[in-house]
């Protein structure tokens, strides 16, 4: 049967607090256990590193999505070993090169691909400002040219990076759920044509709430239509500290990241529900 995986953001457990220090990992996955989390995301190239989260993880049952930030295919092979050894839910490759030429791209994306293949390993291409995937148009040629790219998608940096024009009109949807018809996993974060985290429990930011929640049911639908009976679909909540959180003069969050991180859980997890109930 097909699942729904919510994992927490390491990176968005970050306080960067001049008057609250930051938790421990040992505290950070203890807390994002006892919350009712799958697992977490956090970065998977530096080995010790790595095996000290997979100790804590496995204490609590929880999977990892690995991230990592290749300029070369090669980049990718320790993150492969890595993977290999300590088991991962999926890798989430930004690439960290800003080609301006599409076929310049297609060697990269070929050769991550075939090392994932190789490996068994699922490798998704995150959507990502400066990175390869910073354009939107940009991506959308990328798959034109490899029509079965396997995405992460992380579409608050797309809706920013275009500032689309309120409502958004048929076409930038359509250009929006291409992508999310590619997205094999997904990044949480609600933007503004202006910012890219907004915060979401501010009553007056509900329309991009909206929109962004269409964005996701079409992806989970999308999801449910592509993958395979017994297959697993991570949801990652990804609040970042700042500059990604907005902050007053003070220099502090405005909002609790943490209680938005759990209104996020609600929202993906409300939505699979309903599609589970409706199929």
């Amino acid at each position: 049967m097909q699942s729904l995986l919510v994992f927490q953001s390491l990176w968005a457990m970050e306080l960067r607090s001049s008057r609250r220090a930051d938790p421990t990992l040992e505290e950070s996955i203890s807390q994002i256990a006892e919350a009712g989390f799958d697992g977490v995301s956090a970065h998977w190239y530096d080995r010790e590193y790595v095996r000290r989260l997979h100790a804590l993880l496995s204490q609590y049952g929880l999977q990892a999505e690995g991230q990592c930030f290749p300029k070369s295919i090669d980049d990718l092979k320790p993150v492969l070993e890595n993977a290999a050894e300590f088991g991962v839910h999926h890798i989430c490759l930004q690439p960290d090169i800003r080609l301006r030429r599409i076929d310049d791209c297609l060697p990269l994306l070929e050769g991550w691909q075939r090392l994932g293949e190789d490996a068994r390993i699922p490798v998704y291409i995150e959507t990502h400002r400066d990175r390869m995937t910073t354009d939107l148009f940009f991506t959308l040629d990328l798959l034109d040219r490899l029509p079965d790219l396997q995405l992460l998608g992380d579409i608050s940096h797309f809706l920013v990076g275009r500032e689309f024009a309120w409502p958004v009109s048929e076409e930038n949807h359509g250009m929006i759920h291409r992508i999310l018809d590619n997205s094999w996993a997904f990044h949480g974060r609600v933007a503004s044509r202006e910012q890219v985290q907004i915060e979401i429990s501010y009553p007056h930011h509900q329309p991009w709430i909206d929109l962004f929640l269409g964005w996701w049911e079409y992806g989970f639908r999308s999801w449910r239509k592509r993958a395979a009976a017994n297959d697993s679909l991570a949801f990652v909540c990804e609040l970042g500290p700042k500059p990604y959180a907005i902050t007053g003069r003070d220099g502090e969050d405005s909002t609790d990241r943490w209680e938005e991180s759990l209104m996020l859980q609600r929202y993906a997890r409300g939505l699979w529900s309903r599609l589970t109930t409706e199929s």
